[in-house]
Order: C-alpha cells, then sequence, then structure tokens
C-alpha cells in the first residue's frame, strides 16, 4: 500500500500518534484477537481498545468480522495491511506490474473428491439431493452458490493470462468459508487447508459454526442451519504465503511455478485425519455475508 503524506491521509497517519494503536497493530501481527483478549494484553477496558479498533479499521489497518463465540457473539480483529510505504514527495511510486483479475463461481471446479455430509445450493433451489457425493458430478452443479463437504477436497481450475515474458509476483485469492455441519452450534472447528499447485499454503483454522444467524444475501428459501462464513484473503508473493496478512508458510509465488500457458490449480480441503475435521462450507454471489465468488489477482512484472 503506497501512501503519501499529506493531510488527505491523516486519518492513517493519525494511528501511527498512539503508542496503544501501534501496540494493538504489534499484537495482531501475531495472529487475529478478540477485544477481551486485547484488553487483557494492553491492561486497559474493553471501550477503550474498541474506540481504536475502529479508528485502526477507518484508515484500514485492521478489519474485525462479528462470530460466535463460547458466550455469544465476539468481534475477532485482524491485520489487514502487510506493509505500507510513504511517500514524502507527493509522487506515489508507481505500480508498474501488470494485474489479471477475476472471479471463478464456487459451482466451477474442475475436480473433487468428497465425503458425506454434502451437498450444493443454486441461488433457488438445491442441486440434487444432500449427503450423495454424485451430486458434485451433475451438470448443474456449475449453478451452484454454497456447496459443503465432510471431508476431501474441491479444486479450481484458475486462468493464467501472463505473456511469455512477464514474471509472477503476488498471487491472491478471497472467498467466504467456514466449517461444514449438519446443525447450529457454537464451536465446531475446522482445519482447512489450502494448496496452489500443489504446494502446501497453508492451514487456516475455522473458529466455530454460524447457524444462528441468517447471512445477509442468503436467499429466503435456504433452510439448513449454515447461513455466513468469514472472508479469507489469501496472498502468495515473494517473501511466503499469508492468510489476512498473516504469515502462515515460507511458500513464495516462485514455488508456485506459475509459466506461459500452464493454468493454475486451486485446492480447498479438509483431511479426514486432521485434529478438527470439520469439513467445509463455500459461498459464492448470492449467499452468506458477502456477495461475491473466489475472486482472483494475479499481478506480474515484465
Amino acid at each position: 500500500m503506497n501512501i503519501e503524506v499529506n493531510l488527505e491521509n491523516m486519518q492513517f497517519l493519525e494511528c501511527f500518534s498512539s503508542p496503544t494503536r501501534v501496540r494493538i497493530i504489534e499484537l495482531l501481527g501475531s495472529g487475529p484477537m478478540n477485544i477481551k483478549s486485547l484488553s487483557e494484553a494492553l491492561a486497559i477496558k474493553s471501550p477503550i481498545v474498541t474506540r481504536h479498533i475502529q479508528r485502526l479499521q477507518e484508515a484500514g489497518i485492521i478489519r474485525s468480522e462479528t462470530i460466535a463465540g463460547k458466550r455469544g457473539l465476539q468481534k475477532l480483529c485482524y491485520l489487514q495491511l502487510s506493509q505500507a510505504t510513504l511517500h514524502f514527495k507527493g509522487v506515489p511510486a508507481i505500480d508498474t506490474r501488470k494485474k489479471y483479475a477475476f472471479s471463478i463461481p464456487i459451482g466451477h471446479y474442475s475436480a473433487y473428491e468428497i465425503k458425506p455430509t454434502c451437498g450444493l445450493a443454486s441461488e433457488t433451489s438445491m442441486i440434487g439431493m444432500c449427503d450423495d457425493p454424485r451430486y458434485f458430478a451433475d451438470p448443474e452443479h456449475v449453478a451452484a452458490k454454497a456447496l459443503w463437504f465432510g471431508s476431501g477436497y474441491v479444486e479450481y481450475r484458475i486462468p493464467n493470462y501472463m505473456i511469455a515474458n512477464e514474471q509472477p509476483d503476488s498471487l491472491e485469492l478471497s472467498m467466504e468459508i467456514c466449517s461444514e455441519t449438519p446443525c447450529a452450534v457454537n464451536h465446531y472447528p475446522s482445519d482447512i487447508m489450502f494448496t496452489i499447485n500443489d504446494a502446501p499454503i497453508g492451514v487456516w483454522t475455522y473458529p466455530g459454526d454460524f447457524g444462528g444467524v441468517r447471512g445477509v444475501y442468503t436467499p429466503e428459501w435456504w433452510y439448513k442451519n449454515i447461513h455466513y462464513g468469514l472472508m479469507k484473503t489469501i496472498r502468495v508473493n515473494q517473501e511466503g504465503s499469508f492468510i489476512d496478512g498473516v504469515r502462515v508458510s515460507d511458500t513464495t509465488i516462485n514455488d508456485l511455478q506459475l509459466t506461459y500457458g500452464k493454468e493454475i490449480l486451486f485446492r480447498i480441503s479438509c483431511s479426514a485425519t486432521a485434529k478438527n475435521c470439520g469439513g467445509v462450507t463455500l459461498f459464492g454471489s448470492g449467499f452468506g455475508n458477502y456477495n461475491q465468488d473466489i475472486d482472483v489477482v494475479l499481478r506480474c512484472r515484465p
């Protein structure tokens, strides 16, 4: 992120005038935390922490999501930025990288291997029958806006529009995702693995189920208890792999072996032998709290 030092960006710059806000950024650099945990680590009251969080959110430095906790809903805070560059001469650095951006509908997976419970749904109805993996091969699966499975994987073929002389610099994917559970419970963790071109990116442990609240975009006909998930952003660059700005592995963009004329394989999985085998649910446009599918941005250098 490039920031020009001027009065227009005071909202961002003022965030660093407070030792408390800098300490919050430092704490979130190690991983997401809720307001209570931040309050205890900072030794200040929760309402004060909340005000600092609001300032950092408004500046785009962190983001927060309301999730189900052991005693009701809680706000979980994440570090949104991994780096920022200040420009004092009034001329921000020009990003010369070429950008390829597109969206992959969640029903457009190219391979799968799953175990029940499982299912597919379009914006208007179920696709086939619940808990029958055979329907993942139904031609109608391309219309799916929500899909779920107990264990296994789904894999997507991502187009690669790089030209021959370009070098990949970063790959970013974002999606709404949660665990899979046939009943609404407040604690249903799942170890979800992300892989690109067979290179392991990292494991994210989904904290719990959000069955008690209907997603903003979830259609009225939807009768199951899973209503929405969390937005996760995966970024792989020259430094390593990150989920929501938190480093999860040493896998770099070079390890993905992105080359001209070769598509990109993106796999989302949950192993039956994982410590938390809670499965996977993916929400596309028309479901959940975010009206999007799997958004992809590939940046290349000439």
